[in-house]
């Protein structure tokens, strides 16, 4: 007899979202100032790893917490294991939002809050679909381990560390993307520019500092400077034809008692990986700064900005562009520019590439273009091209159940964005935007539609059973 996913599903809405509306109030973006042996990322993911965890001690799973940076909930018996590959950590909340981003609020038929879309929402969605495989006790010849890591927006400390000491899964997914699959996945890596030097203490225009963006795989929404200007109502025209002619807002505000200038500016934030998305208030503000008559350091880190990456999404003004025919290309996203007097400039961008590049000619170019700015460059750690063939059996059970459950068409996919999925040789990334979703990972009033919601859930449900039976 053939299972109605959708609607056992409808059976367990309100329980869904009881739970979600629990693990979404946890406020788990990682805190370093407040991380100790016992709460290795900070309270907050911590807490969300324990609330996942008793939400699966409560419904009879056999949990695991891991030092509290990284815990699995299992069932089933069998030599084989899938391994499902959700977190529950967040992004830094930002500005913007209508509603407190850790309560949250169903409205219009969406739940807005941060972690709604990535990742607790897919995760809980995940949850449900092995707990209703075991609550109507359905036959299955393999093991399901749902696997809930703490770091997964920023080091990935929480992987590292189950890597290390756990059974690794045979194959599997993470609820962390689109569907209709993502199968590859860009190689990642982030370069820390930085340009040291002295300014002029007379000159015209004087920068005392610059600020923009929270993390490296965030479109920063907004960015901050302070001068000393020589001509202040000659710049305020200026800034304000400059706000007029881009897509950005800002303000200008002179202070007489130190007669300083504070510019802000305001664009859109969006992940990382997509940066052509979002509008960065970041290099916005270093193009207009370009304009001012600096000095030294700080009129060569605004011009290297502003010349080899503001706009420029590819990397082709850095060098670094490469093109795979399977993978796309390479996208560039400048997530974090800072200046102060002491520490000069620094440029942190985070670059997402495919396959047929090594990282380190990716640096060797970066150098190439951005040291005649005086500029010198540190890579950071760096996460290989990934991809799973279209014919692998993992792929194609998962895009059959998918088409089964929407009739939409189903297709390979490579993204820019870094998922659990690609820690599995035979790991993807399934759901949990759909086509016509709107994406709002890593953006002010995050939400989840709940149709999509209840929909994933199904699709999940169906997908691993059909890989554990």
């Amino acid at each position: 007899m053939a299972i109605n996913w959708k609607e056992e599903v409808k059976k367990r809405e309100d329980e869904i979202l009881r739970d979600l509306d629990t693990l979404l109030r946890v406020p788990s973006v990682r805190e370093d100032e407040l991380a100790t042996e016992d709460a290795p990322v900070g309270p907050g993911p911590k807490e969300a790893l324990k609330t996942m965890l008793a939400i699966g001690e409560r419904d009879g799973f056999q949990t695991k917490n891991i030092d509290h940076i990284v815990g699995y909930l299992e069932y089933g018996a069998g030599d084989e294991l899938m391994g499902i590959l959700g977190h529950v950590d967040v992004v830094p909340v930002g500005t913007g939002w209508e509603s407190d981003p850790f309560i949250p609020v169903i409205k219009n038929e969406r739940i807005y809050a941060r972690g709604a879309s990535d990742d607790k929402g897919p995760t809980m969605a995940a949850y449900y679909a092995i707990k209703m495989i075991k609550e109507m006790n359905l036959p299955i010849s393999k093991r399901v381990r749902m696997i809930i890591g703490t770091d997964e927006e920023s080091q990935w400390q929480c992987m590292d560390r189950y890597l290390a000491t756990e059974e690794i899964p045979d194959f599997g997914f993470a609820p962390d993307a689109v569907f209709p699959i993502i199968n590859g996945e860009k190689g990642n890596v982030s370069l820390r520019v930085q340009v040291k030097g002295e300014q002029k203490q007379d000159a015209a225009n004087f920068l005392h500092s610059f600020d923009a963006g929270l993390r490296e795989n965030m479109v920063p929404q907004d960015a901050h400077a302070l001068l000393s200007v020589q001509d202040v109502a000659t710049m305020e025209v200026a800034f304000e034809r400059f706000l007029n002619e881009e897509p950005v807002t800002g303000t200008f505000v002179f202070h007489p008692e130190n007669e300083t200038v504070e510019l802000t500016i305001v664009g859109k934030a969006a992940h990382g990986s997509t940066p052509e998305v979002g509008v960065n208030a970041g290099t916005y503000l270093a193009a207009f700064l370009n304009q001012c008559q600096l000095t030294g350091q700080a009129k060569q880190f605004v011009q290297m900005i502003t010349e080899k990456v503001h706009l420029d999404f590819a990397g082709e003004k850095m060098g670094v562009a490469h093109t795979d025919e399977v993978m796309g290309s390479t996208s560039v996203n400048a997530g974090i520019i800072t200046f102060t007097e002491k520490d000069h400039g620094t440029l942190g961008v985070n670059l997402r590439y495919p396959r047929g590049i090594a990282v380190e000619t990716i640096e060797i170019r970066a150098e190439q273009e951005l040291s005649p700015y005086g500029a010198t460059i540190a890579r950071g750690k760096e996460k290989e091209p990934h991809y799973v063939p279209a014919d692998d059996p993992l792929v194609q059970t998962l895009l059959d159940v998918y088409h089964r459950q929407t009739g939409n068409e189903v297709f390979e996919q490579t993204i820019g964005g870094g998922t659990y999925g690609r820690l599995l040789k035979r790991g993807v990334a399934y759901g949990a935007l759909f086509p016509d979703s709107i994406d709002t990972m890593h953006q002010a009033n995050e939400f989840i539609s709940l149709d999509d919601l209840f929909l994933t859930t199904a699709i999940y449900a169906e997908a691993i059973y059909e890989l554990i039976k």
